[in-house]
């Protein structure tokens, strides 16, 4: 099944240090949305490169119907006051059990982290491109 295809592509990079704006197609570094573009594409899905690029992409679920595979969307505390799409600073990928797959600088690797009243706060939306 596909979606358990990208949850195994994107698990075999745990541990893969975060760059911001790292380059696509490549797999010595990732940024959130490097992670979520290379991780699609080779399976077949192709999404923008960055994390607003992939927002614009797929279809709206509501938090309590995302499955595996879907993107979370996030803001962030530099993009916060912004408006609209603007305001989307950060993705990750669900990968169930209240979890998500995803790398930033706080944890500057890529990781599983639980989906927390933190990340609630900053929650934007779900996409599922699959």
């Amino acid at each position: 099944m596909l979606k358990n295809r990208i949850v195994s592509t994107g698990l075999s990079f745990l541990g893969t240090p975060y760059d911001f704006n790292a380059k696509p197609n490549q797999t010595e570094t990732f940024d959130c949305s490097s992670f979520t573009q290379y991780v699609f594409k080779v399976n077949g899905i192709r999404l923008p490169r960055n994390s607003r690029q992939q927002f614009q992409m797929g279809t709206f679920i509501p938090l309590d119907q995302i499955e595996l595979g879907d993107l979370l969307f996030f803001t962030t505390k530099k993009r916060k006051q912004k408006h609209g799409i603007e305001r989307i600073g950060h993705v990750a990928i669900y990968i169930g059990d209240g979890k998500m797959l995803h790398t930033y600088p706080k944890g500057k690797k890529v990781k599983v982290s639980t989906f927390t009243d933190y990340w609630k706060k900053a929650f934007i939306g779900a996409k599922r491109v699959i």
